[in-house]
């Protein structure tokens, strides 16, 4: 291995045997053709089938090539983890094993980190089927609520990023992001949040030829509820009040006007006040309403005192 990679391809692996003999002749084909120092991490995510030995056979071609083999399935999370911390280089190239991503689209991402960009992600726009209706959908989502409008397909595999984004080196650790549970899906949006620069180009979208697909219906209600954590760590993690208010406040002016409602209809109609299964409920939305907005305190003398521990610095560009 040379002294200094320049680019690291990052393919989390699970059961793909059949591509990976094609997909790394691609991939050296590409990286060769670069004139870069670079090295193909397959991180076999706990396979049942021959994807290790298939692995082993590809490097017996291009020494470049290596395998991080996990002990177990730890799903595509924990696959990216272990790809980050061993990537060397200082670009980072990540798509999938499956062979819908075209390595030949490489120099096209790479073409726009040169031009000053931080993280560039693949737009797969000719996509069809009920799966690309809910991917539109769900991306449609993450535009409005992350504000991230000039990007059509977060969820997209095939990405390009500058190391100190996501790699877990030592010399990165307060300028990149801490991406844990699924949020490698939204790297885009909390890259674009720290203040990196973000953009997209159009990638191709092959289909399939072996194996099986590994997403299913799960997974957008689960991406749903990481968006919200998302959500959160971008917008609000430096003012949680904010967040918490949001909840909190509407509970609480719910409840009061409910009881006010009840008390005053009461007390007008027969002088004594009635509902009182209302009333509780009422009261019951105040109490939660209280406890957000404390809850919201409570973070704030976190995130406080996690400030003065690490005194964040932010990013800048010096010219």
């Amino acid at each position: 291995m040379p002294d200094k990679i320049n680019l690291s391809v990052v393919i989390p692996v699970y059961n793909e045997e059949e591509n990976i003999a094609e997909l790394s002749a691609r991939l050296t084909t590409v990286c060769r053709g670069l004139g870069k120092s670079y090295e193909i991490l397959y991180v076999d995510d706990g396979s049942k089938d021959g994807t290790l030995e298939a692995i082993k056979k590809a490097k017996l071609k291009d020494k470049n090539i290596y395998a991080i083999r996990l002990a177990k399935n730890f799903g595509k999370a924990g696959a990216y983890g272990a790809g980050f911390h061993a990537a060397q280089g200082d670009i980072i190239i990540t798509m999938d094993g499956d062979l819908q991503d075209r390595p030949e689209q490489i120099p096209d991402f790479l073409k726009r980190i040169d031009e000053g960009y931080d993280l560039v992600t693949g737009w797969k726009y000719t996509g069809k089927g009920k799966r690309a209706v809910s991917s539109k959908l769900f991306n449609s989502w993450v535009q409005r609520l992350t504000k991230l409008k000039d990007i059509h397909d977060t969820n997209c595999p095939f990405k390009a990023y500058r190391a100190e984004i996501v790699s877990s080196r030592e010399e990165n650790k307060h300028a990149g992001l801490w991406i844990y549970g699924n949020l490698y899906r939204f790297i885009p949006a909390m890259a674009f949040w720290k203040g990196y620069r973000v953009t997209e180009i159009k990638v191709e979208n092959d289909p399939r030829r072996h194996g099986q697909t590994k997403y299913g219906p799960a997974r957008f209600v689960g991406g749903f509820l990481d968006l919200l954590t998302v959500i959160f760590l971008t917008q609000y993690i430096k003012r949680p009040m904010y967040f918490f208010a949001v909840l909190g406040l509407p509970m609480i002016l719910t409840g009061i006007l409910l009881d006010s409602v009840i008390v005053i209809w009461g007390l007008v109609e027969d002088g004594r006040v009635g509902h009182f299964a209302l009333l509780i409920l009422g009261l019951v939305a105040v109490i939660i309403g209280i406890q957000f907005i404390f809850t919201g305190l409570l973070a704030e003398m976190i995130v406080r005192l996690h400030q003065e521990q690490r005194r964040d610095i932010p990013i800048f560009i010096k010219y």
